[in-house]
């Protein structure tokens, strides 16, 4: 039953806060929910558990009340907070009974932690005066969520549970984000408490090495062909403005992944994106930002592998520009590196290449933008084709051109999701989400139910795959309940696909990667009172979608797609 912290808990002070001066005594999910409330949270996501029901008291009697988000899985609950955290750069809350209620979370707090998430979960907790008897559902959580998360721990007393929350929230917000994990035994939870909530504020990055900084620039003034690629954290440390002035003074060519994505706006004559092969393999420097040296990028090795789509010879030198230490790669061999604050570094990079003596790198540009035009061209024909199955990029044909600038995307799914990434370039940062490099299905409803709340003027659309769908499915019920209206969009080709490819590239054969042929999920989402069409006809999706932005409901348009029209991928995440 002891604490448990994870290793990468840093540069925040792990002693419980001041809870400020004596007060009146009052129940401890009410001074729970004010904590909360002190640190940006809006929402409350949970599925009704008696472990936590002083939290729903202090949600309800809150002036003004909390809203109460109910799921029907709690790893619903669990992926809202994450997306929540995602989209408005405070930490998401989730309240989980004990025992399975917080186990059915861990994948979403795993999720939390592999892409830098914040968010908090309160577990519900056994009571600790029954401890050791075989209480329901009895289980000591944290030693579970620890290597999921950043700090993980019991709050053990009534006492505990303000100073407690509000550490949870500070570490949760602080660079490196992620998931804290924190549970309350029953009987403490029930109990009162006179400690008061300390002063909330958002924390702020560490200042960059500008010694750092200045050896970057040093090595963008002699390069001839930069890339700059532009991560999730540069989205979470509101470093959108500082990453776009950086682009377009320098004049260096672009790529964005995840939550960086519309950072550089789609269409932007510098966003190469759609050439990111020519330009990571013709690249003499690639400048990482705000995102891990992962499978998704080569692990950190770029170019050097002769001719082949316009390749250098030679590998190109690679820095790292992280949010905080424990984030800078330490598998690859980089030519220089800093961490901090990402407005810090990048406009500290800016200033130092200009005082250095800035150098144009329009030939590198204009010939990635020649590519990125070609590439457009030949994707045409897919994004027009008139396939009988549907081929799936003739759905983001008719989809992108009906997407607000302000639309949140969201991908739950695998093979589906991934034309999704090739044809959707958002205009704005801050609106699209996928599953990161936990790459965990069954994610998507509890990010449209928080994109919905998040932002409730803008279009949410959830791209689905059949696979995906199945889930997670069910939580439309909550969509309706609540009167959230979504956009659901499913490429439906009756197997799980991303297995089935490789496997039969692998065996010559596959097996268990067939699903049930044309299943009409629209069915079970009219079922659960939202609307929804069966789509086999390529001209149909657009009439389809249109019908599925009017209405006033979650809506489904499930279109049938061909199975043999895989996406084509260079890697399969080993």
């Amino acid at each position: 039953m002891s604490e448990v912290r994870s290793d990468s808990v840093t540069g925040v002070d792990g002693s419980p806060a001041d809870g400020g001066s004596a007060a009146a005594a009052r129940p401890v999910g009410h001074g729970a929910v004010e904590v909360a409330r002190a640190h940006g949270v809006e929402t409350l996501f949970t599925l009704s558990g008696a472990h936590v029901f002083p939290l729903y008291d202090g949600a309800v009697k809150a002036e003004p009340p909390m809203r109460l988000l109910d799921v029907r899985h709690e790893q619903t609950a669990a992926f809202a907070a994450e997306a929540t955290g995602k989209l408005t750069r405070t930490p998401g809350l989730a309240a989980l009974t004990a025992g399975p209620g917080v186990t059915n979370g861990v994948s979403a707090i795993a999720q939390a932690q592999f892409a830098g998430s914040p968010m908090v979960v309160v577990g519900g907790r056994s009571p600790q005066n029954r401890w050791g008897t075989g209480a329901l559902q009895e289980l000591d959580q944290p030693p579970i969520v620890a290597p999921v998360s950043k700090l993980a721990r019991t709050l053990m007393t009534a006492d505990d549970v303000v100073p407690g929350l509000h550490e949870a929230f500070t570490v949760a917000g602080s660079s490196h984000r992620g998931p804290v994990f924190v549970d309350v035994p029953m009987d403490e939870l029930f109990g009162t408490s006179s400690v008061l909530a300390p002063e909330a504020d958002r924390p702020r990055g560490a200042a960059p090495d500008t010694d750092a900084i200045d050896d970057i620039a040093r090595l963008l003034t002699r390069a001839e062909r930069p890339v700059v690629i532009l991560g999730t954290d540069v989205w979470a440390d509101r470093a959108e403005g500082a990453a776009l002035d950086l682009v377009e003074a320098l004049g260096i060519p672009a790529i964005t992944n995840g939550m960086g994505r519309g950072v550089v706006p789609g269409g932007h004559p510098l966003l190469v994106t759609k050439a990111r092969g020519r330009a990571l393999n013709g690249a003499d420097l690639v400048i990482v930002v705000g995102t891990p040296l992962d499978f998704r990028l080569g692990y950190g090795v770029f170019g050097g592998t002769g001719s082949k789509d316009g390749a250098s010879a030679t590998p190109a030198q690679v820095v790292h520009i992280a949010d905080s230490p424990g984030q800078i790669a330490a598998h690859a061999a980089l030519a220089a590196s800093v961490s901090g604050d990402l407005t810090s570094c990048l406009a500290g990079l800016q200033e130092a290449v200009e005082r250095q003596g800035q150098r144009s790198y329009a030939p590198w540009s204009d010939e990635l933008r020649r590519a990125v035009l070609a590439a457009a061209e030949r994707d045409a024909d897919l994004l027009r084709a008139e396939a009988d199955p549907v081929h799936p990029a003739r759905i983001y044909g008719e989809l992108v051109p009906r997407l607000a600038d302000d639309a949140v995307v969201i991908g739950d799914g695998g093979d589906f999701v991934s034309f999704a990434g090739k044809y959707v370039e958002p205009k704005r940062p801050g609106g699209w989400l996928d599953p990161g490099p936990y790459g965990c299905l069954g994610a998507g409803l509890g990010a449209a139910i928080a994109a919905r709340i998040a932002r409730p003027s803008a279009q949410v659309v959830l791209l689905l795959g059949d696979g995906a769908a199945g889930f997670s499915l069910m939580d439309v019920d909550t969509l309706v309940r609540h009167g959230l209206p979504v956009v659901m969009v499913m490429g439906n080709n009756s197997a799980w696909a991303l297995e089935k490819g490789p496997m039969q590239m692998l065996y010559g054969y596959d097996v268990i990667a067939d699903l049930a042929q044309r299943t009409p999920y629209d069915d079970v989402v009219r079922a659960l009172g939202g609307a929804g069409e069966t789509v086999t006809d390529p001209q149909q999706i657009g009439p389809a979608l249109d019908r599925a932005f009017a209405a006033d409901v979650p809506y489904l348009v499930n279109v049938i797609t061909d199975v043999e029209a895989a996406y084509p991928r260079s890697t399969h995440g080993i």
